[in-house]
């Protein structure tokens, strides 16, 4: 769809030159947006939820804009992902956003988002990248104490690894052996995951350890208000997206990418759809505002 010569519109918005038409990733994500291929139901939401007055779409990172992989800190977006939430956010009445599970200045520099899209990071903790000196001294204190006793935990973890973040630490087990991977984390929940102010989030082969509470729906209802949305898209793949499904209500339109028990009324299968699905969802709002 949307495929041509120079100067074509593809990927609402994004120019496609013809060495980009003729390249089959490209061109076989852009055979995904044909109707036929989407869920009926679900096209039917996007059509309907298009048209609403002012509209925010916000999705998960890691295994939602980019695919999941091996190494945390090589995750990256899809290019045709970046340019439909690009061309989303400049439409009229329209914020996109990315609330993520990761540090705001990680996730600035992994996801290459421009401006125009709002990135959360820290399950919707950091709404900018002075939340840090926001932490009262308490909470840093602790904060820098989880640090410690995880490093001592997992120094002889082959394959684990930890993402400390202003305001909690991830513990990554996706390049862990099982038998590894296991014990390290039942030793974590019964340990630092214990200690008063701690709170533990479960994820896809990660554990997070935060100082403070972290809950993505709460991220997702203030940027709704900071908005002033009338309809919300959201699509995530984690079990801490949960909590955003849980906000929906009315026209909103929950999307689950993969497999697990879910709140949200959809399911696409991996990255690639997502991104056939935000670029269908750009041309109809498009066509829908002008």
């Amino acid at each position: 769809k949307h495929v041509g010569g120079p100067g074509v519109e593809g990927w609402c918005g994004m120019a496609l030159t013809d060495d980009h038409a003729a390249t089959p990733a490209a061109a076989g994500l852009l055979h995904r947006l044909e109707p036929a291929r989407l869920d009926p139901a679900l096209r039917q939401a996007i059509v309907q939820v298009a048209r609403m007055p002012r509209l925010l779409i916000a999705c998960d990172y890691d295994g939602t804009l980019a695919p999941i992989v091996a190494d945390p800190w090589l995750a990256y977006p899809l290019p045709e992902t970046v340019a439909a939430l690009r061309s989303l956010a400049i439409l009229p009445e329209t914020t996109a956003a990315v609330i993520s599970g990761r540090a705001l200045r990680e996730l600035a520099v992994l996801s290459r988002l421009p401006a125009e899209v709002h990135l959360v990071g820290s399950h919707g903790t950091e709404f900018d990248v002075g939340f840090v000196r926001a932490l009262a001294e308490p909470a840093q204190a602790l904060r820098r104490r989880l640090g410690y006793a995880l490093r001592d935990l997992v120094i002889d973890a082959a394959g684990v690894l930890l993402e400390e973040k202003p305001a909690s630490v991830a513990v990554h087990v996706r390049q862990a052996a099982a038998e590894v991977a296991g014990p390290v984390l039942d030793e974590i929940r019964r340990g630092p995951g214990t200690w008063d102010g701690v709170q533990v989030t479960e994820g896809n082969a990660v554990l997070e350890l935060s100082v403070i509470e972290v809950d993505k729906g709460s991220a997702l209802d203030a940027l709704r208000h900071q908005c002033g949305a009338t309809a919300v898209v959201f699509l995530g793949d984690s079990v801490s997206d949960e909590k955003a499904y849980a906000r929906l209500s009315g026209p909103d339109v929950g999307i689950k990418v993969g497999g697990g028990e879910t709140l949200a009324a959809y399911r696409l299968g991996d990255s690639a759809e997502v991104a056939a699905v935000l670029s269908l969802l750009c041309e109809e709002r498009r066509t829908w505002l002008y």
